[in-house]
């Protein structure tokens, strides 16, 4: 995994929220660019699911592949889990879910950057 992109996955994720606390302020619902922006971070996403395997077959590290690839596939799984509720409820609580959503994103990249590291907590 690589520093650089572990950091786009969280100005993006962070970039999302500020966007869905604004609307959520406004009293609206979930708009298109939501949606927009949630599958550019799935992209990105897809993108460290598809490196972070790469990188766990070639390292030396002490890594639990299984742990590492379960998270790798459930923080790609939100946003999609995040947008079809949110999609089943068009009113403000839709965008809520959203914002639930992305702050999964960002927690869940915490923790797979601590399982990358070797930190077995």
């Amino acid at each position: 995994m690589t520093v650089w992109l572990y950091g786009v996955v969280l100005a993006v994720a962070c970039a999302a929220a500020v966007l869905l606390v604004v609307d959520l302020i406004r009293d609206r619902a979930a708009q298109d660019s939501h949606f927009i922006t949630l599958a550019v971070l799935d992209l990105i996403l897809l993108g460290q699911l598809v490196g972070g395997a790469v990188a766990l077959a070639r390292t030396e590290r002490d890594v639990e592949g299984a742990v590492f690839v379960s998270y790798l596939v459930t923080v790609f799984l939100i946003p999609v889990v995040g947008a079809f509720f949110s999609l089943a409820e068009r009113s403000r609580v839709g965008t809520t879910i959203l914002l639930l959503a992305v702050a999964t994103v960002a927690g869940l990249e915490l923790r797979l950057w601590d399982i990358w590291a070797g930190r077995h907590v």
